[in-house]
């Protein structure tokens, strides 16, 4: 789970100190853009997801450093979208760890004999356009993988050079990177704290959690590393967060992880990406033995949302609840996956390649090279508007009259692979997860919702919720009594 931008209800203070609460927004995915995210954090499979159109794929090779690079159209198109995100792979997939469940290693074979460096052209165009690209004056500048680190430091200190030279004075830039944190050194977070990077860890639990499936090259556990490389961040004050990937391995432990994170990491945002790898093989609704299967993504988020709900509103950010609350609230959410279409949220190679999507690094899905063409211009193209609409257009009948679709919207296209109860192609593997569980929420989200459109604040949910009479109905509208509902003891 890549690093995208979700809408948090944030309890600041102000200059008086007084409480106040805001719908902010902070750069927390390292992605997926719903979420974002790290390749080794991803939901697997991408190819053959059912979209209503086709391109060529034609690849465009990167012309020499002499070449005359492409230039911002004098009028900018007119379906650019003002913002959009970008996570750029300066290493391509290349990854010093081996996760057994990540989709994005397999991509090295996009590229035979490539060295998988991004170079200083490629860099510069791609910071260039980037902010070119943007009429908004915030523009995140997000690094993703394989893993970003092993470009090592000096790269990093060329792109924010680029960054300061191709800036404009009005825009503000946000610097994300995700990382699976065994690569952190001192060097490495000075230069995070100085630029205000956001640093994006992926860790799935517990050691023995996380050890499960994310491993070495020589396929030895890399937990005591991740904690080294979280450590130098705490270090050195650099802002961090979370990501975890849910599978079949810690699907069952969604206190255990989500508890660990809270108490013994001091996790405040945290990102849960379910992994969904597709065996096709074994037919076509057929998955891997590591893919979480869709009643226990349910559970896990009902388990973590009961607890978070009770006690931790308003001071730990979930990037699901952030985004439940957006929907009740009647706030699009920034998580792509739950909004009505998608398409403003790509993903760039080392060599200047711009897919459509992290999620659909394929052929079909190659928009050009931002060498050969300029980035908006890809980005606004009648292929990449139609990427984004077919999320739309090819929810099955069953998903257009459910009654959760207001937040769901047929989650990620990658995901939508099985058959609805009539027989119709295309409904989600986590369906019926993602069902249960914006049920399970409703009560505590329109009760949220409403307190924030009374311009109250969103954690006084939890007062409400202490200070019923145990045999008083629950203030969550459930009709069950306060001891039964969300009085309930919670599970050790």
């Amino acid at each position: 789970m890549t690093i995208d931008k979700v809408i948090n209800f944030s309890w600041e203070r102000d200059v008086n100190h007084e409480r106040r609460c805001v719908p902010g927004s902070r750069s927390t995915r390292a992605g997926q853009h719903g979420g974002p995210m790290n390749a080794d954090v991803g939901s697997a499979m991408a190819e053959d997801t059912p979209v209503a159109f086709i391109r060529t794929g034609r690849r465009e090779t990167a012309p020499p450093s002499e070449s005359v690079v492409p230039v911002m159209p004098a009028l900018r198109p007119p379906t650019a979208p003002a913002n959009f995100h970008v996570l750029a792979k300066p290493s391509g997939p290349i990854c010093n760890l081996d996760c057994q469940y990540c989709f994005f290693l397999e991509k090295e074979a996009l590229y035979p004999g490539d060295r998988f460096r991004m170079s200083d052209e490629v860099l510069d165009a791609y910071v260039r356009q980037l902010l070119e690209a943007h009429a908004d004056p915030e523009v995140t500048v997000a690094w993703q993988g394989g893993e970003p680190t092993l470009m090592g430091v000096e790269f990093f200190r060329r792109a924010l050079d680029a960054c300061e030279r191709h800036r404009r004075p009005d825009q503000r830039l946000i610097h994300t990177i995700q990382t699976n944190g065994t690569l952190l050194t001192d060097e490495f977070c000075r230069l995070f704290v100085e630029h205000g990077f956001l640093v994006g860890i992926s860790i799935d639990g517990p050691r023995e959690l996380h050890d499960a499936y994310r491993v070495d090259k020589k396929g030895n556990p890399t937990f005591d590393k991740v904690i080294r490389g979280l450590s130098l961040l705490k270090a050195h004050h650099v802002d961090w967060n979370v990501l975890c990937t849910v599978h079949a391995a810690n699907e069952n432990h969604p206190l255990e992880v989500y508890r660990f994170f809270r108490d013994e990491m001091g996790a405040r945002y945290i990102q849960l990406i379910p992994i969904v790898e597709r065996d096709k093989a074994a037919g076509e609704a057929a998955v891997t033995d590591r893919t979480v299967s869709s009643a226990c993504w349910g559970n896990f988020l009902e388990a973590v949302f009961d607890e978070w709900v009770r006690r931790d509103v308003g001071t730990v950010f979930v990037s699901q609840f952030d985004a439940a609350l957006a929907s009740w609230a009647g706030v699009s959410p920034a998580l792509c996956i739950f909004n009505e279409t998608c398409g403003n949220a790509l993903a760039l190679e080392h060599n200047g390649d711009l897919y459509s999507c992290d999620h659909f690094v394929e052929p079909p899905y190659l928009l050009g090279n931002i060498t050969k063409t300029h980035m908006v211009e890809l980005v606004a193209s009648p292929a990449q508007r139609a990427f984004g609409n077919a999320k739309r257009d090819t929810l099955p009948a069953q998903c257009r009259s459910c009654d959760v679709r207001f937040a769901c919207h047929g989650e990620c296209p990658k995901n939508r692979f099985i058959m609805t109860a009539d027989g119709e192609s295309g409904l989600n593997y986590l369906c019926q997860g993602y069902l249960e569980f914006f049920r399970h929420i409703d009560g505590p989200m329109r009760l949220m919702a409403g307190l924030l459109h009374q311009g109250r604040y969103a954690d006084e949910v939890m007062g409400l919720f202490a200070s019923a009479g145990r045999n008083e109905p629950c203030p969550c509208g459930s009709g069950l009594k306060a001891k039964q509902c969300h009085q309930k003891p919670v599970a050790v």
